[in-house]
């Protein structure tokens, strides 16, 4: 009987994804809207994504503009991005919002660098947990019958390849982002 994988792989999967996002929301000196997407503002009585209020787009490599669709939003908009701590600089006009990305000093890379490794190690921290609780079910599946020994070893040597893959998965979006940070 083979060891059925499924709930791991998805769960691997969901990690790669989470991970991705995560460094979308690192800034990089490029302007890309992804950054404003952990940004919530607070409109109508509740906290909103700007992407909700406003249409985003990028004007050059180190502006967005933001055109609200209610422009009595404006301001709940510049304070929610002002207050996110992003470092961005903010300019209302009459046309709606610009937020420009300022050059990133050689401090501010370390940080956002720091900040990426931290990301890395927490996906890790999760595989980690994962490939532990299956081993813990294979345990329970050897002692209660279901699986010999022999398959015992083969599909922990099986988990242990599907990890060390995901490892270096992991790796190389980590490689990726610090690229982007350090040009």
């Amino acid at each position: 009987m083979a060891y059925n994988f499924s709930g791991f792989k998805q769960k691997i999967k969901e990690l790669e994804e989470w991970l991705k996002r995560e460094f979308t929301t690192i800034r990089t000196g490029r302007a890309t809207p992804a950054i404003l997407d952990g940004v919530k503002v607070l409109s109508y009585g509740s906290d909103m994504a700007i992407s909700s209020l406003a249409n985003i787009s990028v004007e050059d490599a180190r502006t967005l503009r933001i055109t609200p669709w209610d422009m009595l939003q404006i301001k709940a908009i510049e304070k929610g991005i002002v207050s996110s701590d992003l470092g961005l600089s903010v300019a209302v006009d009459d046309k709606g919002i610009r937020v420009t990305f300022p050059e990133l000093t050689s401090e501010r890379r370390g940080v956002l660098i720091k900040i990426a490794k931290q990301k890395l190690e927490d996906a890790r921290i999760t595989l980690r947990t994962e490939r532990e609780k299956i081993i813990k079910d294979i345990e329970t599946q050897e002692k209660s019958g279901k699986i010999s020994e022999d398959e015992k070893f083969r599909v922990k040597v099986e988990l242990q390849k599907m990890v060390n893959e995901v490892g270096n998965l992991l790796e190389q979006l980590f490689s990726k982002k610090e690229r982007e940070i350090s040009e």
